[in-house]
């Protein structure tokens, strides 16, 4: 069973603090880690997406209230880029070969990743930050996507060249 998968446990989680207008309740999905491949924990909350990390000291627990939360595990979600998930589905999907730049796709056959079925539940951020980073067409209601390499390039300077500026 997944470490989340306890919901009668209660559990210390530091991450950002939305704004009430939301409808309070986010989703945490099991997706693959961008760089090693291996599943990761996220948690979509209000159209935006956070990474899970969890840390645990040899010995330490939480007062909360009234409860004592024995184990002093802290999880925290941190924002990431959407973008920075999605790339590699994106780009297996466009099924590149040497010089062709790959085929165009729709969006629910790039995001069906078998195993991997919270990537369904991205399909609105992924529609919107998935532009920066593609080229589209869009045949009467169906769009449809293929990653492009130059725009991946331009995107990935502009957040290295932001991140600098910090």
């Amino acid at each position: 069973m997944a470490w989340w998968g306890d919901a009668d446990e209660t559990r210390v989680l530091i991450a950002p603090d939305h704004d009430t207008n939301g409808n309070g309740s986010g989703n945490v999905l099991s997706l693959r880690h961008p760089k090693t491949g291996n599943k990761a924990c996220y948690l979509y909350f209000d159209e935006e997406l956070l990474e899970l990390h969890w840390f645990k000291q040899s010995y330490g627990s939480w007062f909360l209230g009234d409860y004592v939360c024995e184990d002093g595990r802290l999880y925290t979600a941190t924002p990431v880029d959407p973008v920075f998930i999605l790339l590699p589905i994106f780009d297996e999907a466009r099924m590149k070969k040497k010089d062709d730049p790959g085929k165009f796709r729709q969006l629910d056959e790039i995001l069906y990743v078998q195993g991997y079925e919270g990537y369904q539940q991205l399909a609105s951020i992924a529609e919107k930050s998935m532009q920066i980073v593609c080229d589209f067409k869009e045949v009467g209601s169906a769009k449809f996507f293929r990653l492009n390499d130059s725009k991946v390039l331009r995107w990935l300077s502009y957040k290295v060249s932001s991140s600098c500026n910090l």
